[in-house]
């Protein structure tokens, strides 16, 4: 299930990026005394009272200048804004209602999304402070006093923001529709496979790289189920992204990735693999995506009767790291094996929500642990004393064992390879997780 976007924003040097790292627990967002030092987009998990949302940090937002890093910082926040389901907008106590924050106030009431106010730096406990009442001309509603360094304020600021999010099971009503991001290299032919699925010019298709700017979000309807198909920019070397647009293009499609359950990773079959390639698919399997591999331009390849079986086996040593993806050979130009993707997709998507029993984990666990015997040091062998699924998208799973330090890299795939084999689960990530019963910790 897509979780809800959530993003602060606010003039520079407010203290965005401090909250930020407050919210997700952990420092992702770099903090300094200098304003504009967060320039990208920056995406963290975050949990309240059992509400899971995207956390994205924004640099700061200076609505009246039109040029240099600030307009690209500016273009970058509304990006944020305009993808968001809620915004938490930062101020400063100490600086006071500014122009700029009446400015940025104005922009977010133009959005239409619903807007949670803060005024950072509010590091005394006790009665409020005077100064906080001003904020209320901003017209932004309830004022929220918190201390982004302290953490005081942050549990009201979060029950106010996830009243504005939807319940889980409301938008699962909404997630029907198997949402995909089509994504990979520039030019790989991304918008001519979405076009032709649509049956119209839709997405602009040229032969020079970066056509695509946004992440276009469209429906699909037909025999094999609905989909939402997102043509999304070409992801470059981070060398090779220049400032300005095509780098806003390339966050817009990381958070393409982050919404969506399945990923088509277009190849360019006339190029071959590059390590580029390897990289765009990090980023689906890092999220536990579903996954397809699909080489496109096919029809552009001379072959014969063995080609396509080289061509796999390359693939499958080129993506080790992801051996469970299906790898499919296509032509957007000409439609080959289109229909199959659709089948595919909806595959896929199945198995990254696959739940399996206990029971059967725990016979499955049995019959593996008896055909190779778990590893031991000094006297000492490991125990698993039971396995649980715990979660979906991607299927998790908990082993509870007598030591962590026992379960070695290589028999936690040696497991992995046992599920897969009862269970199938092509197309999806697996995440298998240690617990010492008794300790609560996780490896």
């Amino acid at each position: 299930m897509a979780k809800p976007i959530v993003a602060v924003v606010g003039r520079p040097n407010v203290g965005k990026s401090t909250l930020f790292n407050k919210l997700i627990g952990q420092r992702l967002a770099i903090v300094e005394d200098t304003p504009g030092v967060t320039r990208d987009r920056i995406f963290g998990d975050c949990e309240w009272q059992e509400h899971r949302f995207l956390l994205v940090d924004t640099g700061g937002i200076e609505p009246g200048i039109d040029d240099g890093i600030l307009l690209h910082m500016r273009e970058q926040a509304q990006v944020a804004i305009d993808s968001a389901d809620c915004i938490i907008m930062v101020t400063d106590l100490h600086a006071g209602v500014t122009a700029q924050d009446q400015d940025v106030a104005a922009m977010l009431m133009r959005s239409g999304k619903p807007v949670v106010l803060a005024v950072n730096k509010v590091d005394k406990v006790g009665a409020p402070p005077l100064e906080l009442y001003d904020f209320y001309s901003l017209g932004l509603g309830e004022v929220f006093p918190v201390s982004s360094v302290h953490g005081h304020g942050t549990g009201d600021l979060l029950d106010a923001v996830c009243s504005h999010l939807k319940p889980a099971e409301e938008r699962a009503e909404e997630d029907e529709r198997i949402s995909v991001a089509v994504i990979g290299r520039p030019n790989v032919g991304k918008s001519s496979l979405v076009n032709y699925v649509l049956g119209e010019q839709r997405m602009i298709v040229a032969n020079e790289a970066g056509t695509t700017r946004d992440a276009i979000d469209t429906q699909v309807d037909n025999q094999y189920g609905s989909f939402i198909f997102t043509d999304t920019a070409g992801l470059r070397k981070k060398g090779r992204v220049e400032s300005g647009v095509e780098r806003y293009s390339v966050l817009r499609s990381l958070a393409a990735v982050e919404r969506s359950r399945v990923c088509v990773i277009m190849i360019d079959a006339t190029e071959g693999f590059t390590e580029q390639d390897s990289k765009v698919a990090g980023y689906a399997h890092e999220q536990g995506k579903g996954c397809i591999i699909a080489v496109n331009k096919w029809d552009a390849v001379e072959k014969d009767d063995k080609t396509m079986d080289a061509a796999r086996k390359k693939l499958v040593n080129d993506f080790s790291f992801m051996s469970y993806a299906p790898i499919i050979f296509i032509s957007a130009k000409t439609g080959q094996r289109v229909d199959r993707l659709f089948q595919l997709i909806k595959y896929v998507d199945e198995q990254n929500a696959l739940r399996v029993t206990t029971g059967m984990l725990n016979e499955l666990l049995a019959r593996a642990t008896a055909r190779v015997q778990p590893p031991s040091d000094k006297g000492k062998r490991l125990k698993i004393f039971y396995m649980t699924q715990i979660s979906t998208r991607p299927p998790t799973f908990v082993c509870f064992v007598n030591r962590r330090d026992l379960f070695h890299f290589s028999y936690q795939r040696y497991i992995e390879n046992q599920i897969r084999e009862t269970f199938g689960l092509e197309g999806t990530p697996v995440r298998l997780i240690v617990r010492e019963r008794g300790d609560g910790k996780t490896k």
